[in-house]
Formats: structure tokens, C-alpha cells, sequence
């Protein structure tokens, strides 16, 4: 059965305000910083009852928001991949969701999650055939890499030429030049 079907979530990410818009309203962001692959992002979830930080590196070549959060209680999982497009006008990143995540255990293993809601979306007429198309090769591709990877996330990151970092670490992600 079909998940039921929703809009196309989509978020933007104002650096110059260090704001981040969402379905569910404004946040303020504790850290933007502009990198060669993309965009990295920290914040506090005021208030959630599970999660108390998210950090997330968008990777518009990618087609990719890699999310890792700060639980309260015991870890759920190591990140959560979103399956996304990204574009960037000025000092604002829009990110529109394509339903497709991925869920990772760094390590031991993932799996692609809601794929009924993005047949849902599909079937209500809020996603292209041609986008549908494109988040099932992104979800794909991805898995299929941390696979080879051995699910490690920074494993499969430095076959893309992507470094990155994570709150506690450096904080820095960036394209391998040469």
C-alpha cells in the first residue's frame, strides 16, 4: 500500500541570515560554511523530543544531503541520506526532496527508505516521471556504492572526491583537486 502522498518538501538555506526555512518553519543556524563541494550546516533541534543537533553537508553534484544527527537517547543510525536537488541563487540554497533516503549504520550497513512515498508523490502528480527517474539512480548509485565502500560513509565520500567533516572533527568537507 502507498504511503499517502505530500507535496515536495522543499528548504532553503539562507547563509547570509543564517536562517534555515522549513516546512515546519525558520531555524536559526549555528554554522554555514561554503565549501568547494557544496554547503555544510549545523543547529540546535530546539525542543525535538529525539534529536538535539543536525549537521548536514549538501552536495548538489551529488544530488545528496548527508544528514548525521545528535540524538538524545541511543543512536538511531550513523547518517541519513537524503535523495535530493539542489541549487544555489545568491546566498540561498534550495533544497527539494526527493522522497528516496538512505539510511546508514556506518559500517554494517543501509537501506533505501520511503520508497512508497515517493510512488505516492508520483502517482498524486507531484513529481515528474523524469524526477522519479532521476531519485531511483541517485538512490541506487549511492547505495550501491557504500556498498563496495563497506558502508563506510568517508570511505565512499573519498570515491566521489568528496572530504568531509563533522562537528567534533574538523568541520570541513571539499572536492579532491588533482
Amino acid at each position: 500500500m502507498l504511503a499517502d502522498a505530500h507535496p515536495v518538501k522543499v528548504e532553503r538555506h539562507d547563509t547570509a541570515n543564517n536562517c534555515h526555512h522549513t516546512n515546519t518553519g525558520r531555524r536559526v543556524v549555528d554554522t554555514y560554511r561554503e565549501t568547494p563541494a557544496g554547503l555544510f550546516v549545523a543547529r540546535d533541534f530546539v525542543g525535538h523530543p529525539r534529536i538535539r543537533h543536525w549537521q548536514a553537508h549538501l552536495l548538489p553534484a551529488l544530488n545528496l544531503v548527508v544528514c548525521h544527527y545528535s540524538f538524545h537517547g541511543h543512536r538511531e543510525h550513523d547518517f541519513y541520506i537524503d535523495v535530493a536537488q539542489i541549487s544555489r541563487e545568491g546566498a540561498v540554497w534550495t533544497v527539494r526532496d526527493l522522497y528516496l533516503d538512505i539510511v546508514l549504520h556506518d559500517g554494517l550497513g543501509a537501506e533505501i527508505a520511503d520508497t512508497d512515498e515517493l510512488l505516492a508523490a508520483w502517482e498524486a502528480g507531484f513529481v515528474t516521471p523524469r524526477e522519479v527517474q532521476r531519485a531511483v539512480e541517485v538512490a541506487h548509485q549511492t547505495l550501491s556504492g557504500l556498498t563496495r565502500a563497506r558502508y563506510s560513509m568517508r570511505g565512499w565520500l573519498k570515491t566521489q572526491g568528496v572530504v568531509a567533516d563533522w562537528a567534533g572533527d574538523t568541520e570541513r568537507v571539499g572536492l579532491k583537486t588533482g
